[in-house]
């Protein structure tokens, strides 16, 4: 018997999932929530700031792996063969020259430049609009491979908003790692930012990296966008890898602190979306839909069937950032379960007003469910309201994160479950503008596999996007997809499988549900889509 672990860090929270490689099997699994995050630290929505703590990290870390063993079999520790992390991103920080996060350091403990910057943050929104305007008049454009668009949310902006803004983090930062790059180097031991193997997936679809441009965008382009930019590049990475690679083994204080053996094998980190398709099953052409706060939509082709293809206003195309051998494609929507937690938010204000905290809570938690039932039970009309989905901005197809959200339509007869209804479906609007870009870029898509929290436990949100997309939705059977996804490339790096394909096959979830269009919906939903785009149009310009 041989066993792996999945690390899936999310937003909120680390999971550690103990797999057999055999089949895939569940072994056991445990959650940690972040307790500063929790607590609200280091952030500013109205500012869009999130910064978290690497202690955060570090903590759950240790308490997901130790939580999930003491729940395994006692045989189970000894016969860990490989761990694989996945994490959200882009979400960098900057290090010192021992690849040390600065806010690990004393004096930068209370610094939120010096954490790791969430990946939906957007106070970067002016440097990528610098790095998107000094593309197009280079001779070389560095965003062509990332859909000729750079986002906010991604490495560069990240570090070039923070090197202007933090005097004090500019002087100490060697280097710059992603979250999902530091981990995996916590694990072995050696966190040095010139050494450690750095994540195909991460440097391809956030840092503008690839082969043509031998590694990273130039450093005459870097300086020329700004000089605090120049001799950074050669403190990073020339080459990366994929996630069937070893980083190392672990290391032996590691090994001690969790109870596990020394051989184990630590994989190249990846990107949580990524991962999730690999543990989603994905085969070429078929979209997967990592549906929670936001969405991360993934899809992978042959190289030679669409490797000659540039794909405009989607987050990437990546030779091997989701399986080896095939370009991966991401796209995605900055929002998407959190606007229906922004529209519970605001209905929950008089509770939380003349209410305890725990009494508020509790029924807090009952109003997107009824909400969801009721709204079901509407008709669906051509005139009903209309809603946009950009409450955090635009992810794809064509970044635009000063966008904002929308609700037109509204009259004295509309009430909450009407505009709860408009807003699931602007989310579901939004999966049909990406589908469209792929679909009209060459690119088909010949199912819809939906993965994440909202695709288990809204059925509402999940038909009222079949009947959008005029598509069926398979629903994956595992609810840790990542995690699983995660294990998957532990299982290849460690050797237990010649491939990920092969690791897949045994491992990879299956599905326990598939939702069918309504065609007299679908019909009606051809012409609020393109009330949709029209707001979208009236709105953007």
């Amino acid at each position: 018997m041989q066993y792996v672990i999945g690390l899936d860090y999310g937003t909120d929270s680390v999971r550690a999932l103990i797999a057999d490689t055999a089949d895939g099997r569940e072994v056991a699994s445990a959650v940690f929530y972040y307790p500063r995050w929790k607590a609200g630290k280091y952030c500013d929505p109205a500012a869009s700031q999130f910064r978290q703590h690497p202690l955060d990290y570090l903590e759950g870390l240790e308490n997901s792996i130790k939580m999930a063993l003491a729940q395994a079999p006692a045989d189970v520790a000894a016969n860990v063969v490989g761990i694989s992390v996945d994490t959200t991103g882009s979400t960098p920080v900057a290090v010192d020259q021992a690849g040390t996060p600065l806010a690990l350091l004393p004096e930068f403990g209370e610094n939120p430049n010096a954490m790791f910057i969430l990946w939906k943050d957007h106070t970067a929104n002016a440097e990528a609009d610098e790095i998107n305007a000094l593309a197009r008049r280079w001779d070389t454009d560095f965003t062509q491979y990332v859909g000729g668009i750079y986002s906010s949310e991604w490495f560069w902006a990240k570090i070039l908003h923070t090197l202007r803004a933090d005097e004090r983090v500019r002087r100490a930062a060697f280097s710059w790692v992603e979250h999902c790059d530091w981990i995996s180097a916590v694990l072995t031991g050696n966190t040095d930012p010139l050494q450690l193997r750095r994540s195909r997936c991460a440097a391809g679809h956030k840092a503008m990296w690839h082969e043509e441009f031998e590694g990273l965008p130039s450093e005459a382009f870097l300086a020329r966008l700004d000089p605090l930019l120049s001799g950074l590049r050669e403190r990073l990475f020339r080459h990366t890898y994929t996630a069937d690679t070893p980083m190392g083994k672990i290391a032996p204080e590691w090994a001690a602190r969790l109870g596990l053996s020394q051989q184990i094998v630590i994989g190249i980190g990846a990107f949580d979306a990524h991962t999730g398709a690999v543990g989603a099953g994905i085969e070429p052409y078929s979209l997967v839909r990592v549906m929670g706060t936001s969405t991360c939509d993934m899809l992978t082709a042959p190289n030679e069937e669409v490797g000659n293809l540039l794909i405009r206003g989607i987050c990437g195309q990546v030779d091997g950032s989701i399986l080896p051998g095939m370009l991966g494609m991401e796209a995605g929507q900055s929002a998407f379960g959190d606007v229906y937690a922004w529209f519970q938010n605001l209905l929950a204000f008089p509770l939380r007003t003349f209410l305890s905290a725990e009494e508020a809570e509790k029924i807090s938690e009952k109003i997107i469910p009824a909400l969801s039932e009721q709204a079901a039970a509407l008709p669906v009309t051509e005139h009903d309201p209309v809603a946009l989905d950009w409450f955090n901005g635009r992810r794809t197809p064509d970044a635009n994160h000063t966008l904002k959200g929308a609700i037109t339509g509204l009259n004295l007869g509309t009430d909450a479950p009407k505009v709860f209804k408009a807003l699931v479906e602007a989310t579901a609007f939004g999966a049909k503008r990406i589908v469209e870009r792929f679909q009209s870029e060459g690119v088909p898509i010949r199912q819809v596999i939906g993965i994440g929290g909202v695709s288990r436990k809204s059925p509402f949100v999940m038909q009222t996007l079949a009947n959008v997309l005029n598509m069926p939705i398979k629903i994956a059977q595992s609810e840790q997809a990542c995690a699983l996804g995660a294990a998957i490339c532990a299982a290849t790096a460690a050797g237990v499988y010649p491939s990920m394909s092969d690791a897949q096959a045994a491992m990879a979830s299956g599905y326990d549900a598939e939702f069918h269009p309504q065609p007299y919906q679908v019909a009606v939903y051809e012409k609020l889509y393109k009330r949709y785009v029209e707001l979208g149009e009236f709105v953007e310009g």
